[in-house]
């Protein structure tokens, strides 16, 4: 049997999954988790052999998550499923290893199947999406970068920004300006959006 692990924070959504998935012949779900955080806690003690995980959670993104899931448990596989086919996503999603990148709207039996493909060692990646990846090209945008335009979500002062990332307010400002530019946008509001809207946020 498959052992797979659930993390989505809709829990109709999840519900669903866990019973569509549950009727396949070869699968398990054996763990469900609506939040980031519980993800890795939850594989360690689950040891699936497939996570299943939603970009946008609670606490911490599928993305993080991913990441630390192939240091912690390295012999499972993660296939992101998620409602936002952005190609930032789908880029980033590649770098922190997971195996393949679905969007939500597609039928169950292609997702049973991208699940026993991951854990054949097969990438699976939608194909529309991947070409979209392909010809928006990589992030213009910094670590530092995507980290002070992420601390400028709910409107935080530059001064406010500067506390939490422990940097000074000039530095900061450089920062926002230089997103700000890349995005080509006006003002650091507009830099969040159109930077989310790529999937670099």
């Amino acid at each position: 049997m498959i052992r797979v692990l659930l993390a989505e924070d809709q829990g109709m959504m999840r519900g669903a999954l866990a019973l569509l998935l549950g009727m396949e012949r070869d699968m398990e779900v054996v763990a469900q988790v609506s939040t980031g955080d519980a993800i890795v806690p939850t594989a360690l003690t689950a040891r699936p052999d497939v996570a299943l995980l939603d970009i946008e959670l609670p606490g911490r993104s599928g993305l993080d998550a991913a990441t630390e899931l192939r240091e912690e448990v390295p012999d499972c596989r993660v296939l992101i499923l998620t409602t936002f086919g952005r190609p930032g996503y789908l880029r980033r999603a590649m770098e922190a290893g997971a195996a393949g990148f679905l969007v939500k709207d597609g039928p169950v039996e292609e997702l049973a199947e991208a699940i026993r493909r991951v854990l054949g060692g097969e990438t699976v990646v939608d194909p529309v999406l991947a070409a979209a990846a392909l010809s928006a090209g990589p992030s213009p945008l910094t670590a530092r970068e995507r980290d002070a335009l992420n601390a400028s979500v709910d409107g935080a002062t530059v001064a406010d920004i500067a506390a939490k990332l422990n940097l000074s307010e000039s530095t900061v400002r450089n920062y926002l300006s230089s997103a700000i530019g890349k995005t080509r946008t006006r003002n650091r509001m507009e830099a969040v959006r159109a930077a989310r809207q790529q999937g670099w946020l």
